[in-house]
């Protein structure tokens, strides 16, 4: 079962796609991506017995709302919205890669709405200047594909594997938005995801998740927070690469929790 609707307050409007029976899981897309991305994994999880809900983030596809004057708690406004809506409990909430800092902003504002984060290709605290360069390079539809290409593969995708997949789905009117709305909201108001249960899922080829940065999210959080799960022959795009590996690691992990 696939449903798509509209979750509305004030004068926000999320569309939000829903799919599957079950405990409530919600995935939230990586920076000037939307949650279409997860098609595969979507569908997978929820024949793990997961309703998963797919919130469009604000700017993106049918998602509406203010960009300007906002924080990351805005955003994570939006996913209590949406949580709320779906009336079934406390959710699961898995970020992906940039997503991860909304998906712990969620934890940290609405604790009673969240049952578990889960860190998907979240990036070290601080990264390699190369990598938001590739970054903005990958996002540019200005650029030539090759070029693109090459950037994806970098900061993205690990050797072996098309990155081609990506040239589209991007929202560069969406990265300015984003940003600014990260750098309002202080680190130490989400950092820690409140005091949820986390998944750590991390690939292992992602360079933005170096080596000897493996523990740090343990060392902050608390060894008795986090698990850790490495998924091989992945990279930052993580999704993509190995849905099932993915699937897999978060259904058995959140039916222990």
């Amino acid at each position: 079962m696939r449903e798509r609707y509209v979750v509305s307050y004030d004068d926000i409007r999320i569309d939000t796609i829903r799919e599957g029976r079950g405990t409530p899981l919600v995935l939230l897309p990586s920076s000037s991506r939307d949650s279409e991305d997860f098609d595969d994994v979507a569908e997978r999880l929820a024949a793990q017995d997961f309703m998963v809900l797919r919130p469009q983030p604000r700017g993106m596809l049918g998602s509406t709302g203010p960009l300007t004057g906002i924080t990351q708690h805005d955003f994570a406004r939006d996913i209590s919205a949406v949580i709320h809506h779906a009336n079934a409990g406390p959710a699961f909430v898995c970020g992906h890669a940039y997503g991860n800092w909304v998906a712990r902003t969620v934890a940290a504002d609405f604790p009673n709405l969240v049952r578990g984060v889960v860190l998907a290709a979240a990036s070290a605290r601080t990264s390699a200047p190369e990598l938001g360069v590739a970054l903005t390079k990958a996002a540019n539809n200005a650029l030539p594909a090759a070029e693109r290409l090459a950037a994806l593969q970098l900061a993205f995708f690990a050797p072996g594997h098309d990155p081609s997949s990506w040239l589209t789905g991007w929202h560069t009117e969406m990265t300015a938005a984003q940003r600014a709305a990260t750098a309002a909201a202080p680190r130490s108001e989400w950092w820690t995801a409140g005091r949820a249960p986390v998944l750590d899922i991390q690939a292992a080829r992602d360079p933005w998740r170096p080596k000897g940065t493996e523990h740090d999210f343990t060392d902050d959080l608390g060894a008795g927070r986090v698990t850790i799960t490495v998924i091989q022959d992945a990279s930052h795009a993580l999704f993509p690469e190995q849905p099932l590996a993915l699937v897999n690691a978060i259904a058995a992990w959140a039916r222990l929790r």
